[in-house]
């Protein structure tokens, strides 16, 4: 809206955008943004920006009438146009977002005919281009937040942004929200950034820290194109900028509640393809129709300045309690956990000091914390009659999380010279404390698999509900230093800079619980088919007790180490306004990985050039800022996580022998047992330390991805922005770990090589795959050996990860009482890998897809690749998405958030080739669905998944519109579709998996959000 304009004033604005000049406007790490625009030509004319914390810089306007000024602090802004000293123009309201430029003109057509002298003019309702950035990026407000029904986390808001979809595999991050995927990328693929500090996970990428949700000043959502000053994704980039206290004290508080009463019932999961040798209850899996739950969160917050113009403050909290039951399924490695009454605690704090020393000079502190923390009872469960039974005992108390500490010095040298340094740490837990562990006991799984005449046809376990131990001390820290330098020269915006991480994981892995330190898992197969020709584990039926397949294994698992990384970056990047409608940026990035084992030896030293050039280019069509054609290229690294230090480069001890077994004890344990197999292990995992220089191949290369944008943005008329843009990634290369120790040892006794795995106490190694490698192996004597293997003796085809996406929008920004935002994403990911995991790979065991970062089972041996080309895991060819607001009076607000989601590839796992065989010991995970080959995308589709939320806010006048009331909806149709399923056919050979099909996560069911909020 204006004040004190007349309609040829609104045309002059108009023209004025239209004429101004993209400056180019750096933005170190995306913590700031900038303005820019156009002023008439005159001797002594400058640009005032003032901000609401007393900020004040001013620019001169150059012979061509342009002026910019970067890297500012995100507020709200008076730019004032001052000729001979006098402020002749002025414009309020100026509100940054982050990462772009705010064009702001005073250039008129009119302006030769009038005296503007004290003219005041409020931010403009015209939609706008930013003619000076080439990303693709999504910004969130604080404003668009308090507004739209959305999920209170990062990665909630983040799936508004197109090609931005929730990762498959039902994985985690350590405060339970959902990761997301980005372009077809797998979920440990992306970086997190609060206030410009990383806080990735550094052990498997998964997830970073969420703000309190009032906290959050405005949220950026990179899906493509970022500049050479962010690195370590080849994913995208989530980026929060936290509020900051300003010259007016403003202070808030909510409490939101999502009543148990008003949540729909969650539908029951069945058995589809058979039932268990022993079921518990029919085709029931899991009736999780009796799960309930209630939530309340409270929050507050309170900035303002401590020295007006100098020092600011803005604190926030945030405390969420979640309470209810969870019933669990009949099998798997929560069924000692029948029935669960917990309690789940998230407590959130920020808080921001920023002092002002002088114009020129800025200091930031900032501290925030993210945390979950769950206890609960354990009560046995009738699943029959679903009746809740007697008490067991506790459940696990956990606490996962972490606090955030960083300082940033804003430097304003010259006019053209900024200077930034910031440093910070963060250090997570993640604490288990076993309720009700027995040492006495041992863990039994798979009890349903029991052999009925052996139980009395009611399966047998105990009270045992821990499966594994970790220390107290498990968590990880993380040190973040960065300096980035801008230097503007001319029509040139130079910046440079360095990155650099350290991070160490604390007292990781576990070892199994209970007496004897093992744990046992009944199974049944076919008795007169191997159970594994990989292992060496024949069938039960030549054995005492085998004739009718039942069998047990025995697990081993030990895994406990502290482990290190160094990430090290430099980068330069130019952006040179080459004329008036041609913006070019240049960057460059070199990124030095270095991994340590638990000795504290390095094993990957990648600090040879690992360049990654960004070029990009904007184009004012007409050179009125209607229409912008853009265009970037890039390369991306991607570091290697902690996780394969525990790993491939570790000494994990992973064993599995196999019985069969004439008897069953009252606690579930087997008896009568005769040996059918030595401990086995599919990767080797005997328990020994590898020596460092043996664990990769010569000259391993990081991960990284090239990209590729075209797009174009237009306005259409005064209130609405439409555009395209066509997008291709392709993953040039990967790391993951090769574990055919035969086949790399057969090639070295080819060589003349006396090569053992006595000598070569490795489980797997890591390599490149897809492509030539070279081992380096010590033989009998002591001596280094380099081995090498092409891609056809490996049996491999090359790497290949391809995404391309067609993205279309339409946007009405703010004006006339209401905003809107439709996107059409239609996308292909396809190849023979996900990346860094496998989202289908779901076992009981775990409940989610595989989270071993960068050591998944792809690659590990050519059977395992065999029929893996096809689309893959993170592929949801169709993405239409909606979100806006309306306020159609002052005090009534409505809001709606609406996606439609194609589902993801069906997947068919099971035994080797049409005989059913296990050549590689990887059982049923093989790419032939009984029999038949299997690749990717050959069953069809899981179901769309379609959500709508709708929310409603009453602000009534007579609280000055500072008390509001909320109604949100989420769910509004109650869709429970599957989002993923068991994907294994066959639970040994030629014996159906009763698992296969049976869902592993739905889509939540209906549920109702009301809160209370005042703001003053």
């Amino acid at each position: 809206m204006f004040s004190r304009t007349t309609r040829p004033h609104r045309i002059a604005l108009a023209v004025a955008v239209a004429t101004a000049l993209a400056a180019p406007v750096a933005f170190a790490q995306s913590t700031t943004g900038g303005i820019f625009g156009q002023a008439p030509t005159a001797a002594g004319e400058t640009v005032v920006v003032t901000s609401d914390t007393g900020l004040s810089r001013e620019t001169p306007v150059d012979d061509r009438g342009r002026y910019s000024v970067g890297q500012l602090p995100l507020g709200t802004y008076t730019v004032a146009l001052r000729a001979n000293g006098q402020t002749v123009d002025t414009r309020t309201n100026i509100v940054l977002k982050v990462g772009a430029g705010t064009e702001v003109s005073f250039v008129s057509t009119a302006a030769n005919a009038q005296d503007l002298s004290g003219m005041t003019v409020s931010a403009s309702a015209l939609a706008k281009i930013d003619v000076s950035s080439i990303d693709s990026r999504t910004v969130v407000t604080s404003e668009q937040l308090a507004k739209l029904p959305l999920g209170r986390n990062s990665e909630a808001i983040a799936l508004l942004a197109p090609g931005v979809v929730n990762n498959g595999g039902n994985f985690k991050g350590a405060t339970g929200n959902s990761l997301v995927s980005f372009g077809g990328s797998a979920a440990s693929e992306n970086a997190y950034y609060v206030n410009g500090f990383a806080t990735t996970d550094p052990l498997q990428g998964f997830g970073g820290l969420s703000l309190p949700y009032g906290a959050i000043e405005q949220q950026e959502v990179y899906t493509g194109g970022y500049s050479a000053q962010y690195g370590r994704s080849d994913g995208g980039v989530i980026n929060v900028v936290g509020k900051r206290g300003t010259n007016e004290w403003h202070f808030g508080a909510q409490v939101l509640w999502e009543p148990a009463f008003a949540r729909a019932s969650q539908r029951n999961r069945y058995f589809e393809n058979g039932l268990p040798a022993s079921p518990v209850a029919g085709n029931l899996y899991a009736p999780d129709s009796e799960n309930g739950s209630d939530s309340t969160t409270v929050s507050a917050y309170a900035g303002g300045p401590l020295i007006k113009d100098k020092l600011f403050v803005f604190v926030a909290a945030e405390y969420e309690r979640q309470q209810g039951n969870t019933v669990n399924p009949v099998s798997g490695y929560t069924s000692t956990k029948p029935y669960v009454d917990y309690r789940y605690n998230s407590p959130r704090w920020y808080g921001k000091v920023d002092w002002n020393i002088t114009d020129n000079h800025i200091l930031e502190l900032t501290g925030a914390s993210d945390k979950y923390q769950t206890s609960g009872s354990i009560y046995d469960y009738d699943y029959a009659s679903r009746t809740k039974q007697q008490r067991i005992g506790a459940d696990d108390d956990t606490k996962n999380g972490g606090d955030l500490w960083t300082a940033k010095y804003t430097g304003y040298i010259t006019d053209d010279l900024t200077i930034s340094a910031q440093y910070g740490k963060l250090h997570t837990t993640a604490y288990d404390s076993p309720g009700g562990y027995d040492p006495s006991l041992t863990y039994v799984d798979g009890i349903v698999n029991q052999n009925p005449a052996l139980n009395g046809g009611a399966p047998r376990g105990n009270s045992q509900t821990v499966s594994s131990l970790i220390p107290a001390g498990k968590g990880n820290r993380t040190t973040n230093t960065r300096i980035d330098i801008t230097y503007k020269l001319g029509d040139h915006t130079i910046t440079a800079g360095i990155d650099n991480q350290t991070a160490t994981a604390i007292d990781q892995g576990s070892v199994t619980s209970g007496p004897g330190g093992y744990s046992w898992t009944y199974g049944q197969g076919d008795p007169n088919t191997p159970i594994s020709t990989g292992l060496g584990v024949p069938a039960t039926g030549g054995f005492p007790n085998g004739a009718g397949g039942y069998y047990v294994i025995q697990n081993i698992n030990s895994s406990l180490a502290t482990v290190r990384s160094a990430q090290r970056a430099q980068y330069i990047e130019d952006k040179w306004q080459v004329s008036d409608r041609w913006l070019l940026s240049f960057g460059i990035r070199n990124d030095q990985f270095e991994n340590f084992n638990a000795d504290g030896d390095p094993f990957i030293t990648q600090h040879k050039p690992q360049w990654a050039p960004r070029l990009g280019a904007s184009w004012d069509v007409n050179g009125d800022a209607t229409v912008k054609v853009y265009a970037n290229a890039g390369r991306y690294y991607l570091g290697l996580p902690l996780n394969p230090a525990l790993n491939a480069a570790g000494g994990a001890l992973t064993t599995s022998q196999y019985f069969t077994y004439g008897g069953i004890a009252a606690d579930g344990t087997p008896t009568n047992l005769t040996a059918i197999s030595v401990p086995v292990a599919a990767n080797n995992t005997f328990g020994q330390l590898p020596d460092p220089k043996t664990v990769t191949t010569q000259g391993l290369k990081s991960e990284y991805q090239d990209e590729f944008i075209l797009g174009f943005t237009k306005t259409l008329g005064t209130n609405w922005v439409y555009g395209a843009k066509a997008t291709q990634r392709i993953l040039r290369n990967a790391i993951d770990d090769y574990c055919d120790i035969d086949l790399v040892l057969a090639k070295a006794q080819s060589l003349g090589y006396d090569v053992t795995t006595q000598s070569n106490p490795v489980s797997c190694w890591l390599f490149n795959p897809g492509k030539a490698n070279t081992f380096n192996l010590v033989d009998t004597n002591g001596n280094y050996v380099s081995v090498p293997l092409s891609n056809k003796e490996f049996g491999f085809d090359r790497l290949k990860r391809r995404y391309y996406g067609l993205e279309t929008f339409l946007e009405h920004p703010f004006a006339d009482g209401w905003y809107g935002k439709v996107s059409y994403t239609f996308s292909r990911s396809y190849g023979n890998t996900e990346g860094q995991l496998r989202s289908d790979l779901f076992r009981e065991s775990r409940g989610t897809g595989q989270t071993a970062v960068s050591t998944t089972q792809d690659w590990d041996n050519s059977y395992i690749m065999v029929n893996t080309n096809g689309v893959q895991n993170n592929d949801h060819k169709h993405q239409l998405k909606f979100f806006g607001y309306y306020q159609f009076t002052p005090e009534w607000l409505v809001s709606a958030n609406l996606s439609l989601i194609s589902g993801a590839p069906k997947p068919c796992l099971g035994y080797f080739g049409e005989d059913r065989t296990d050549p590689a010991g990887y059982g049923n995970s093989y790419h032939f669905c009984n029999g038949e080959p299997s690749p990717p995308g050959s069953h069809g589709r899981l179901p769309w998944v379609r959500q709508l939320d709708l929310g409603a806010t009453y602000r009534p006048d007579f609280a000055a519109s500072r008390l509001a009331f909320n109604l949100n909806v989420f769910n509004v149709t109650n869709e429970q579709k599957v989002l993923a399923i068991f994907p294994n056919a066959e639970s040994s050979p030629n014996l159906a998996n009763p698992l296969y099909g049976t869902p592993t996560s739905m889509q939540q069911p209906r549920y109702v959000r009301l809160s209370v909020n005042y703001d003053y």
